[in-house]
């Protein structure tokens, strides 16, 4: 294996990595290195994410810059401000010992006056997003005319985003006489109509395979009700007691619905996603490298450029539409040659997705069973007891403090003080875990699964609409509101939201005229109870109680129609019977029926 300075990498810029660490070449940068510095041809670079992409065209980048010339001379487009910050910061660490260098970032959600001001001053490499350096363009603040180098990172991220009409509109600004390079995870076919367009007879260094995922991470997956995901990730969480992870989910609310559930149940946990402004991700993403966060929970989007190398784990709360998605998760860990476990929490419908992604990646996931509550327990008392071994004991300093220690704890001998220090330690943890319950789904031989859908289907044909039987692990909740007040399914889940404190899992709603039927879970059935007992719904007291499958509930449609059915068939009886009875009684007393029916004042017949 070669070295930097074997690559040809100057003495300025070998001093500066050498003081951050680098020593030996990853793979794309021993091939991608030597043809920067040598040959000016385009070139398309596949390397997975954290495998050394921006050192392999920075450090060649900024040893063929002309200091002297003080216009931009390279240009480098990333997807997110966040990518966009540290390829700047890296540049700008890479260039530590060469004086007079300036690299300038241009990024949304920060000062474009700030930007201006600093592009006037002069620049040679602008890092930039797209969207902030259109703007930039057309107010004439920066010009692209004289760049040499186009460098795109992350380019089948910037599609997926959006981007190629942006892109498409940046490049019609710089010459046709240019060298672009191109660095990318995947090679959608986007990426490939960007290559046809307007790169020339690009030469293709390929690290592993063409979408490979990474050789040192592993993949497993937990199969569990959709329900039960939320436990499952906590469970994985306790399981893991040293776990530096990132949890990846769909959407915005879902990241923070998470994240808020992860704090409030005790986690060091925080939320990263768009809807947060610049300041608010810049002091979540430094707690994150400052390990003050355990676990951050992010959309892929404000994931890029979350550059830290040391992830044990990430997480799938679900599993993306598009499998280059799952290659950046998984990228987040196993960076730098380190390895990592990229675990993916599914139900049974996406066994096919994770079949799909194994072809794509050249990986077989492992499947891995939910970690019971002892074996939680176990992990986290072993982990707790492998830290007091190794702790370090300041003597000088606790000296003083030890002799009333002593003379107080005397009385206990060895064993018990052990146990005392456990119990203090674990209550919490033991309370949670006694009674919790198996949460993980069986993989099943065909026959079994038949045979478990044949007593599901009869299962629910005795449990039809209307049924006071709750499913396993829930309550039924008798709740006096139906549709005849307004009341569907979602008023339903938000009266409980409002009104109960804390998470509460609902399960099958069966809506009738006058009443509904919920499924919540049992150990919170009472607390719902309670909750709703002085609710309000538009006017409408709320009542709710534990479903008695011998008690009447309102009126259904079948028994509402009956009985207007049947008075209909007596008011029509007791209309003829009166219809008789008048015709009778006109005729005796000497009325005119005729008047009569018309229901005037009767008059008497002259005789």
């Amino acid at each position: 294996m070669k070295t930097f300075q074997e690559l040809g990498i100057e003495a300025p810029i070998l001093k500066a990595i050498e003081e951050l660490g680098y020593q030996t070449p990853m793979p794309v940068q021993e091939q991608v290195i030597p043809h920067l510095l040598r040959e000016d041809t385009d070139l398309i670079a596949l390397a997975q994410t954290g495998t050394g992409k921006t050192a392999a065209f920075g450090l060649p980048l900024l040893q063929r810059i002309v200091i002297n010339d003080l216009y931009p001379q390279a240009l480098i487009l990333a997807p997110t401000r966040e990518l966009c910050l540290q390829i700047a910061d890296d540049l700008a660490d890479y260039s530590k010992y060469l004086d007079n260098l300036r690299i300038t970032p241009v990024y949304g959600g920060a000062s474009i006056e700030v930007q201006i001001r600093s592009l006037r001053k002069g620049t040679h490499i602008v890092v930039a997003t797209p969207g902030r350096l259109i703007d930039l363009v057309k107010r004439h603040c920066v010009s692209l005319e004289k760049i040499s180098t186009v460098i795109m990172d992350e380019a089948d991220e910037m599609l997926n985003m959006g981007f190629l009409d942006s892109i498409n509109e940046i490049l019609s600004f710089i010459p046709e006489e240019r060298k672009m390079l191109l660095f990318s995870a995947t090679m959608p076919s986007g990426v490939e109509q960007i290559a046809r367009n307007y790169m020339h007879n690009p030469q293709e260094i390929v690290v592993g395979s063409r979408n490979e995922g990474a050789e040192n991470i592993r993949h497993v997956y937990y199969m569990v009700s959709a329900k039960d995901k939320y436990l499952a990730l906590k469970r994985i969480a306790d399981f893991c007691p040293n776990i530096y992870g990132i949890i990846f989910c769909r959407t915005r609310r879902e990241t923070q619905e998470i994240a808020d559930a992860l704090i409030a149940d005790g986690y060091n946990a925080d939320a990263l996603h768009g809807d947060l402004s610049q300041a608010q991700r810049d002091i979540v993403m430094q707690k994150f490298r400052l390990r003050n966060l355990q676990l951050l929970v992010a959309t892929d989007v404000a994931a890029r450029g979350l550059d830290v190398t040391d992830l044990t784990h990430v997480i799938n709360y679900g599993l993306p539409d598009d499998i280059e998605t799952y290659t950046h998760r998984s990228g987040r860990t196993g960076r730098a040659g380190k390895s990592g476990i990229s675990v993916s929490i599914v139900h049974s419908r996406e066994k096919g997705k994770i079949r799909a992604i194994e072809k794509i990646i050249g990986k077989k996931f492992e499947r891995e069973h939910i970690p019971s509550g002892q074996q939680i327990c176990e992990k986290q008392l072993f982990n707790w007891v492998d830290r007091i071994e190794k702790v370090e004991i300041n003597e000088s300093e606790i000296e003083p403090l030890l002799p009333p220690i002593f003379r107080r704890l005397s009385w206990l001998d060895e064993q018990d003080l052990i146990r005392r220090f456990v119990s203090l330690e674990f209550n919490r943890l033991l309370e949670y875990y006694r009674d919790a319950p198996d949460i993980d789904l069986p993989d099943e031989a065909p026959r079994e699964r038949k045979e478990k859908e044949k007593t599901k289907k009869n299962e629910g044909a005795k449990r039809e609409k209307g049924s006071c039987v709750a499913e396993r692990g829930f309550a039924r909740l008798f709740v006096n509101q139906g549709r005849a007040s307004g009341c569907f399914p979602a008023n339903l889940i938000e009266l409980i939201n409002s009104n109960v404190p804390g998470r509460i899992n609902i399960g099958r709603i069966d809506l009738f005229a006058d009443y509904s039927l919920i499924d919540v879970e049992e150990k919170a059935a009472q607390k719902v109870i309670a909750a709703l007992k002085h609710a309000d719904f538009f006017g409408n007291r709320v009542y709710a109680e534990i479903a008695n499958p011998d008690k009447k509930y309102g009126i259904d449609k079948k028994n509402r129609w009956e009985k207007a059915k049947n008075k209909s068939a007596r008011t029509a009886a007791y209309d003829r019977h009166k219809d008789r009875s008048s015709r009778k009684e006109a005729k005796q007393n000497g009325y005119n029926y005729e008047i009569f029916s018309k229901k005037t004042t009767p008059r008497k017949r002259r005789k």
